[in-house]
């Protein structure tokens, strides 16, 4: 095998995937606002027309409707880690700030907000209600307005919402909220009526306008869910191509427990059924309407409940509104029995090295106090885990380099017989006992914990806006310094292109260290194009996160030094046996 071959190679891959990371970001589009107009609702409900139930009025005919009636009442919600309100008319919660997390780092900027209602511009939230089977029963619908008993809405206080119908039966909503994100909503109808009623109880999450998504390509973003057992996820393009025969349903499927909602990069909704066991119907929905978008996760009973004279129907859902906190999800993935609830974090395919990676990061954390001090410890652990490999590949390249003078006059005197110099050049090998192919051994094992680290830095909340020092504010950020305007001195804003910090300009010169202590290839093409390898990475990873930059940076740092010790042993060792030698002759 030609070691300078495959190294080309393996450069030219990582070349390819940061090239088309970065493509990406410059050319997805971000999605123009929405405008703040609500739109009619689709209603969850099975494909029979016997549960399919009338929906509500267009947002125009409701407003009509509603000119003459005062402002609807709503819930306030009172939360150590939430605020806002529930909006009783529609039993909507459409109105949720996350109190521990800002937009951005500035401490005076805006709390994240989740929930809008249906008047603002990005309208979202989740709903609960029942479709009436029987086409006889009344049921609440967007205009219905509630009854709370109780309140205002907190950990330990849950509240009750009723309306009755006028027929005989009494919708009831127990709202519950526990410490941190998770709502528990108890759907009952008290039929007191003379006759048996057939209902279908649904929950649902909509959001009435397409959010503004990263675009990136190692990041998920839309519907996503554990459905039966299997990870599912759309992206809000895929689920707008669904064709008109779908009724623009992009996922519709039985289950058994498992959980549905919409991820961002950091926040989540998610509707997953208290009880575990019972059957439920899950679907994703895309509706475009005047020219808008409008998606829908919902969860019912795959059949409508038939409630007789004098018993009560009831359905229990949860709501998951909040961040995805690493080991929050996994609290309630194991506490609330929510199958693989932890996967709503887009962990990837090196799910099996990132997870791990994270909890090694946040432990190191715990012990620091700094996410970036974890950063340069774990590399440091991880390079004393895979020193006894990477030193015999370091040993190998050394020994490459110092060979490297006889393989040039190889090539030189065979140039005209490439087998011939290929067989001297195996000999060559066998004598000196080096293995041309060990050296690619610290390149194959440092892409994998590249791309399991770039994951965690990127999709973990953990790492957002988590400093390290100087004008490193942001470790999941870029470095927001830049030679061309002589790192703030000149007052313009450059393109994209022209972003390079401080800290892409030394992970360049330490990668040109690091490469100037490899042998050299003897074919000049290669060296050409190994001489500019430091200069392009140091573009493409400029505006990639600074924690990025700075573990490759320490990581080129500490393989100099190894390769220097190694280097600095092998002369010695060659040196001692010339001696030996020279004694013995």
């Amino acid at each position: 095998m030609d070691q300078k071959r495959l190294f080309a190679a393996i450069a030219l891959s990582i070349l390819i995937v940061l090239g088309f990371e970065l493509w990406k970001r410059e050319t997805t589009p971000a999605p123009e606002p929405a405008p703040a107009v609500a739109s009619q609702q689709t209603t969850p409900g099975t494909s029979a027309p016997a549960v399919t139930p009338a929906s509500p009025g267009s947002a125009d005919a409701a407003q009509a409707a509603a000119t003459n009636r005062p402002a609807p009442e709503r819930l306030k919600i009172e939360s150590p880690r939430l605020a806002g309100s529930l909006n009783l008319r529609g039993a909507r919660l459409d109105d949720l700030v996350l109190r521990d997390y800002r937009e951005t780092t500035d401490k005076l900027s805006p709390n994240v907000r989740l929930f809008a209602p249906r008047d603002e511009v990005q309208p979202y939230y989740a709903q609960w209600g029942w479709s009436a089977a029987d086409g006889r029963t009344r049921v609440p619908d967007n205009e219905t307005d509630w009854t709370a008993q109780g309140g205002p809405l907190a950990p330990g206080k849950p509240v009750t919402l009723s309306w009755d119908n006028g027929q005989g039966q009494t919708f009831q909503i127990v709202l519950s909220l526990d410490e941190n994100f998770m709502f528990q909503a108890d759907q009952r109808v008290v039929n007191n009526g003379a006759e048996a009623v057939s209902v279908l109880p649904w929950a649902r999450v909509r959001r009435e306008a397409t959010p503004q998504v990263a675009g990136f390509y190692i990041l998920h973003e839309g519907f996503v869910g554990v459905l039966d057992g299997r990870l599912h996820e759309t992206t809000y393009k895929s689920a707008k191509e669904v064709g008109p025969e779908k009724r623009g349903v992009a996922l519709e499927q039985e289950t058994s427990g498992g959980w549905a909602g919409f991820t961002d990069k950091y926040w989540l909704t998610a509707i997953n059924p208290v009880d575990t066991a019972q059957p439920m119907k899950a679907a994703w929905r895309h509706v475009a309407e005047g020219g808008q978008d409008r998606w829908q996760v919902d969860f019912a009973p795959p059949a409508a409940q038939q409630v007789a004279a004098g018993a009560t129907g009831s359905l229990g859902t949860r709501v998951f509104a909040g961040a995805k906190e690493v080991h929050l999800l996994d609290r309630y993935r194991d506490s609330l029995n929510i199958t693989d609830f932890d996967k709503a974090i887009d962990f990837g395919m090196f799910y099996f090295l990132t997870k791990p990676f994270f909890y090694a990061l946040d432990w190191l954390f715990k012990q620091f106090g700094n996410f970036g001090i974890a950063i340069l410890v774990f590399t440091v652990v991880l390079k004393a885990l895979f020193f006894p490999l990477a030193n015999k590949a370091y040993k190998s390249m050394a020994r490459m380099k110092l060979l490297a003078p006889k393989m040039t006059e190889i090539r030189e005197r065979y140039k005209d017989d490439p087998a011939k110099a290929q067989a001297e050049m195996m000999a060559l090998y066998k004598t000196e006992k080096v293995n041309p192919a060990s050296g690619c051994l610290p390149i194959l094992i440092q892409i994998p914990v590249f791309f399991a680290l770039y994951k965690v830095l990127f999709v973990t909340i953990e790492m957002r806006h988590a400093p390290f020092f100087g004008w490193i504010h942001d470790l999941s950020a870029p470095d927001p310094t830049n030679l061309f305007t002589l790192f703030g001195l000149i007052p313009w804003d450059p393109p994209q292109l022209l972003h390079m910090p401080i800290w892409a300009i030394i992970m360049g010169c330490t990668m040109f260290l690091q490469q100037k202590m490899n042998p050299q290839p003897p074919d000049p093409i290669q060296a050409k194009i190994f001489t500019w390898m430091p200069v392009i990475f140091t573009f493409m990873l400029a505006s990639f996160p600074a924690g990025l930059v700075i573990y490759w940076s320490w990581n080129n740092l500490l393989s100099v030094a190894q390769q220097g010790w190694i280097s600095r042993h092998e002369r010695a060792e060659r040196a001692q046996a010339k001696k030996l030698a020279k004694v013995k002759r």
